[in-house]
């Protein structure tokens, strides 16, 4: 009884005691009308909830618009906005007797344009990584910032696969670099630099207008060389015929020609023959970008051909990947390579490893392979693959701006990049004025270079020996040089008895060459990764903020100015007064050398995505996926990219790609 009386009372509590005496009659099924009833007010409910929530959710999104737009269309008066005369009249001067822009149009528009005129002035060659991270640590006041790039916006490369395909608008990967330079007052030039006049501080910029191309030097203190690389060639014939992705217009042309493939595929008048060279996707390097560009190449034929395009179209189409190396993301751990392969084998997706590109013409690519004959003999099998698509991803080299700077430079002997040393200053460069990040750059890994100060050092007694008390002092200067030689300095002692081949207990120079040369040979230079640009672009940054409040410091102390002199400074502009370079303190008084530190690889490979944390590898299906999308949303230059990168996403999901032609 008492558990009974426990029970939550009944709508009809009469009839349902009369059922418990009468146990063998059964109570009838509830009521299918009331039931209907209950689920509609339920349902009447909740659905209200919901249109009021989303009635008042548009309201406030209406309400802000509405004050926006009050306080953002009105009258805004810009008479009278004072220019400097060397502004629109600039004076001429170095080896070419070009203009020099000492002073721009809006460096005397208000009182805190003025105070920046007479700051150092820090030129920033390029739009990419390396120098949005840069622009992200300097703070407002450090420098007068000028930042040259051919292109209006920087743009965020890792999804440029993707772009390519529609899966997201290029308009979703870009952010207008003026305004991202805004919150340090600074400037934008678009322009291209080709040319460097170190002894006078001067840059030489291309600006092209209508077809009508100027050039002009842009002075500076502080130079950051930040243009990024181009693809390699190889030595490969053919290569006009490929497509590169580096760029947004690399991804737009790609996506042009990939809809007008499936476009004249599904035409009648094409012959069987020609539509299965129009379906022939090739890729040519099997890196993370080429891997991802194959990735979404296959999901754009599983889920928009498939819907709207003649079912032959999909039957047809075939993707090919050409890597010169055994296995696709080589870079990549054991286990992701070989779960990428497996992925790309149930997809169909032609993998050829171990396999050279010999050329490539307009309607196939021409690769060889090795194997060997009858007898074992090693021989090379040539191959073709008819197509009308080929993307050309694999190997870096110089930008045409980083080889002129190099030229000009000693010791710079690296093939692919500038040669910096731990501070990322370029090797050569006076007075550590230059300095280059990124792709366009290469930290210096043998200690040989600093062979006769390690012995002018650490050579105390000066008799020609190194002793292991001295390797000992000498391995931590080589260490405060270059710092990616620590993993490879560890067994000091058994490096030292290794090489004191004379058993003496003490390095001659001979076997102390022997030692670092074979120490240099072990160290892997910094991948060219978007991670690594921007890592030197936050650390040299902040470097150049301590080293400009340092010098304001410093200069606040020796004499009434409040600022360092400036070769920007109007009253030498204006005097024709020969540049003074700030005293701006050494870099090592100031920083550290750089430490890269590795925060994974990761990649998209159709559906699913593969991460390498060093130690620690995970790879998954759709899981992992929205991990890899979250992580490239997170690493968004802005709010506005991230906001449109997810309605892409959200659309794609929902309507699919959008397969117009523009």
């Amino acid at each position: 009884m008492f558990a009974a009386a426990r029970r939550p009372a009944t709508r009809f509590p009469v009839k349902q005691a009369f059922y418990r005496l009468n146990s063998t009659q059964q109570p009838p099924p509830p009521s299918t009308r009331r039931t209907w009833l209950h689920r509609s007010k339920t349902a009447a409910k909740y659905g209200g909830y919901f249109c009021l929530s989303t009635i008042v959710g548009l309201a406030t999104v209406g309400a802000g618009i509405l004050v926006h737009d009050v306080f953002t269309y009105n009258d805004k008066h810009v008479d009278r906005v004072p220019v400097h005369p060397l502004a629109l009249n600039p004076e001429r001067g170095g080896p070419k007797n070009l203009p020099i822009a000492r002073v721009q149009v809006d460096d005397e528009e208000d009182e805190e344009a003025k105070k920046l005129l007479t700051r150092p002035k820090l030129v920033i060659v390029g739009g990419g990584w390396g120098a949005m991270g840069v622009l992200s640590s300097l703070s407002p006041g450090d420098f007068h910032v000028t930042i040259i790039s051919p292109d209006t916006f920087t743009t965020f490369t890792p999804l440029l696969p993707s772009a390519a395909v529609g899966t997201v608008s290029v308009r979703s990967l870009i952010e207008p670099i003026r305004k991202i330079v805004a919150r340090l007052r600074g400037h934008y030039i678009a322009g291209k630099a080709t040319d460097l006049v170190m002894n006078e501080r001067l840059i030489e910029v291309e600006t092209s207008l209508n077809g009508v191309s100027r050039k002009v030097y842009i002075p500076y203190d502080k130079l950051v060389i930040a243009v990024g690389s181009t693809s390699s060639t190889h030595g490969v014939p053919g290569l006009e015929n490929c497509f590169q992705l580096k760029t947004i217009a690399d991804a737009q042309a790609i996506r042009r020609r990939v809809l007008d493939n499936f476009e004249q595929a599904s035409l009648p008048t094409t012959t069987p023959e020609e539509r299965k060279r129009l379906l022939s996707f090739v890729i040519c390097g099997g890196g993370p970008t080429g891997i991802e560009t194959a990735a979404e190449i296959y999901d754009f034929c599983q889920e928009d051909i498939m819907n709207y395009f003649p079912k032959i179209c999909r039957e047809e189409v075939s993707i090919h990947v050409i890597q010169s190396r055994e296995h696709i993301l080589n870079t990549y751990a054991e286990e992701i390579s070989k779960f990428a392969e497996e992925k790309f084998a149930r997809d169909n997706v032609d993998l050829v490893t171990s396999a050279r590109v010999a050329g490539v013409t307009p309607t196939s690519v021409l690769y060889t392979t090795r194997g060997k004959d009858a007898d074992g003999k090693p021989t090379t099998e040539q191959h073709s693959i008819a197509t009308n698509f080929v993307l050309w991803s694999t190997g870096i080299a110089m930008n045409p701006f980083t080889a002129r700077v190099a030229s000009i430079l000693p010791n710079q002997a690296h093939k692919k990049a500038i040669e910096t040393d731990s501070h990322l200053r370029v090797v050569g460069a006076p007075n550590s004025e230059v300095y280059a990040i990124g792709d366009c750059a290469t930290i210096e890994t043998s200690a040989m270079n600093y062979f006769y100060e390690l012995v002018e050092q650490f050579d105390k007694d000066k008799n020609g020996k190194i002793d292991f008390a001295e390797w000992e002092e000498m391995v931590k200067g080589i260490k405060t040089r270059i710092p990616m030689a620590e993993d490879h300095l560890v067994e000091v002692r058994q490096l030292f008895e290794m090489y004191d081949t004379d058993a003496d207990d003490s390095l001659s120079f001979n076997e102390l060459v022997k030692l670092l040369e074979e120490v240099g040979n072990r160290i892997t230079s910094l991948p060219a990764t978007a991670q690594v640009a921007s890592q030197q672009g936050k650390y040299l940054g902040k470097k150049l903020h301590k080293l400009a409040r340092k010098a304001t410091a410093s200069d606040s102390n020796d004499s009434s100015s409040s600022a360092p002199v400036s070769t920007t400074s109007t009253t030498n502009a204006v005097l024709g007064r020969k540049a003074i370079a700030p005293l701006f303190p050494t870099d090592e008084s100031v920083a550290k050398p750089f430490r890269y530190l590795h925060l994974g690889s990761l990649a998209y490979i159709g559906n699913a995505a593969v991460f390498d944390f060093g130690r620690y590898q995970l790879m998954g299906g759709l899981v992992a996926m929205y991990a890899w999308r979250s992580i490239y949303w997170n690493e968004q230059v802005s709010a506005r990219s991230r906001a449109l990168l997810m309605i892409d996403w959200i659309i794609r999901g929902i309507w699919g790609r959008d397969l117009s032609r523009l």
